[in-house]
């Protein structure tokens, strides 16, 4: 059953993907034309949940794809760094976030294309990423909804998704270049076998 997804594109978690992306400007035009932050709010809880809704979709039935793990994540950064673009007219600390969150994205996805080229295998996300991600929904959501909140407590919810991105950025290099180094030590290892 697996197999048959693996090469799909049109399947219900691709699709809810797409979605996310497709809610991007959404929000950006409620932002940034209509001034309404509960709205912004709302669309973007709206995309977190079908971020939710289509992992558990994949796994439940099956249709964990390839492009699925790469498409995912992408509409899942895209929305962040759109959203923290954004944020950071309101709340300049946001840039902060918003760098951190791009060279870590550079980073993890550069050493991730080099360990699918050697390894074939596009590696899911990890627990830290999903930690990282959420928190980083409810600071986003939390300066939308109390955009009047005492600085200590936007500096403090700013400074923990820092620490949790770069956690993570840490996390996944330390898998991705443990994966290109095994590869490379199996295919050491073929060619010292060959007669």
């Amino acid at each position: 059953m697996k197999a048959i997804f693996r090469g799909k594109i049109w399947t219900i978690p691709n699709l809810l993907s797409f979605l996310r992306i497709l809610m991007i400007p959404w929000f950006v035009w409620l932002f940034l034309s209509e001034e309404n932050s509960v709205g912004t709010a709302l669309v973007l809880l709206l995309s977190g949940f079908t971020d939710t809704i289509d992992g558990m979709i994949a796994r439940r039935f099956h249709m964990v794809s390839d492009l699925g793990k790469a498409l995912d994540p992408f509409a899942d950064k895209l929305t962040q760094i759109a959203m923290l673009a954004c944020l950071v007219i309101r709340f300049p600390h946001m840039w902060l976030v918003l760098a951190v969150l791009v060279m870590k994205e550079a980073f993890v996805l550069t050493t991730s294309l080099f360990s699918i080229r050697r390894t074939s295998v596009v590696p899911p996300a990890d627990w830290h990423g999903k930690a990282a991600t959420t928190t980083l929904y409810a600071t986003m959501i939390a300066h939308l909804l109390f955009s009047h909140m005492p600085a200590a407590l936007s500096d403090g919810l700013i400074g923990l998704c820092l620490c949790l991105i770069l956690l993570s950025g840490v996390l996944y290099g330390i898998r991705n270049f443990r994966a290109i180094r095994s590869a490379g030590g199996t295919e050491q290892k073929n060619k010292e076998d060959r007669p």
